[in-house]
């Protein structure tokens, strides 16, 4: 009965991933950077910091090297105590389209990320919205491709995955299988889906201002620690057209310095539990023990279990569906190899990993988290 009940689970979960993934077939290509510049339009580019001196000179470099339809460069500083705002002011100096902002004190009910991103919304001028984290590294042209990338889906708000590099072996190992927890649940970047399932990443998001003001702007996201997915969801269910697309041409990012920063800090908003309802969260949640955390446990339970015995019906119907679901995590891996900086071979060993990551995605489900960028949050808060 057990083994019918798994078989059974197993099998409608495996349908589902081949529904979500199957669109895929037809996703878009990686947006590229463009050469030449775009003046029907303008963009203003914000940039949350607070004591990003470690990491932000690179983002600066890369963003002063665009042309139009960049319009401006706005750095809203939290108060920074490491030197981010001297490095700031440094560059501003030679490039007048950098203005360094501070936004006021955090309210109640705001995450620090998100207050930043609306205080530099209502300083900012440009048609388009652009957020860009601070450990991003821009690619010449950009901007100007992130436009008409948009143009190109009639997008009036998308954003972009990134190019991830300079990765450990460790995060080579565990990073892939996190990552592949979102795509299980909302499907590849370029493809199409629901607003309730819609994906979205705040690296490198971007929105036309009006459609922001029109809805809020960042408010809706103000206490949410996913605020990318959170607020691409709230402007899908209210009729904006959102995409998420293939950016690993446009820019890479390396956000973490080890794999054990990136399992405490990134598996702290991987479960989304801002973004989506608390049922659909745990839907998501037994999807994922179904279709990635057991195809290899039950392949190695199937293989111990067999030795010298016969496979009885339940066994080789559950051998099908979990060699197949295994089958499928690994010729994912071919595509999304593409969005690394260099593929290892820790990278190829990760679907071993896919266990870990579940579990990881539990614990940040049953948690809430109080600390982030070294600011504390009351419970209400996160």
């Amino acid at each position: 009965m057990i083994l019918a009940g798994l078989l059974f689970g197993q099998t409608i979960a495996l349908l589902i991933l081949i529904a979500r993934l199957l669109p895929g077939r037809r996703r878009r290509p990686p947006a590229s950077p463009l050469d030449h510049e775009l003046d029907d339009t303008t963009v203003s580019v914000i940039v949350a910091t607070l004591n990003e001196a470690a990491r932000i000179e690179p983002c600066l470099r890369g963003l002063t090297a665009q042309q139009r339809p960049l319009h401006e460069i706005l750095v809203v500083d939290s108060r920074s105590t490491d030197g981010t705002r001297e490095l700031v002011e440094r560059y501003s100096e030679k490039d007048a389209r950098i203005r360094l902002l501070s936004d006021d004190p955090l309210p109640d009910g705001w995450v620090g990320k998100v207050w930043a991103l609306e205080h530099g919304l209502r300083a900012a001028s440009g048609e388009w919205i652009l957020g860009v984290d601070a450990d991003t590294t821009p690619t010449p042209g950009m901007v100007a491709g992130i436009i008409a990338a948009a143009r190109e889906g009639n997008w009036s708000v998308a954003s972009f995955s990134p190019r991830f590099a300079e990765q450990t072996v460790g995060e080579q190992f565990i990073q892939p299988a996190m990552l592949l927890t979102l795509v299980y649940r909302g499907g590849v970047a370029g493809g199409d889906t629901d607003a309730e399932h819609v994906m979205a990443n705040g690296q490198c998001f971007l929105a036309r201002r009006e459609v922001l003001l029109r809805h809020g702007g960042y408010t809706p996201a103000r206490s949410s620690f996913a605020d990318d997915v959170t607020l691409a969801r709230h402007l899908a269910r209210r009729g904006e057209r959102v995409g998420f697309l293939d950016g690993s041409r446009l820019y890479s990012v390396r956000s973490y310095v080890s794999a054990r920063e990136m399992w405490r800090e990134w598996g702290r908003s991987l479960d989304l539990k801002n973004a989506t309802s608390a049922t659909r969260q745990w839907l998501d949640l037994a999807f994922l023990v179904a279709i990635q955390a057991l195809p290899i446990v039950v392949l190695l339970a199937i293989g111990m279990a067999s030795l010298g015995q016969p496979f009885s019906v339940p066994m080789r119907g559950l051998a099908t569906i979990n060699a197949s679901a295994f089958a499928i995590r690994v010729l994912l891996l071919f595509p999304l190899s593409h969005s690394y900086e260099r593929a290892g071979w820790s990278f190829w060993l990760s679907p071993l990993a896919d266990p870990l990551a579940v579990v990881r995605l539990i614990e940040s489900t049953v948690t809430r988290r109080r600390v982030w960028r070294g600011r504390h949050y009351a419970p209400r808060n996160a």
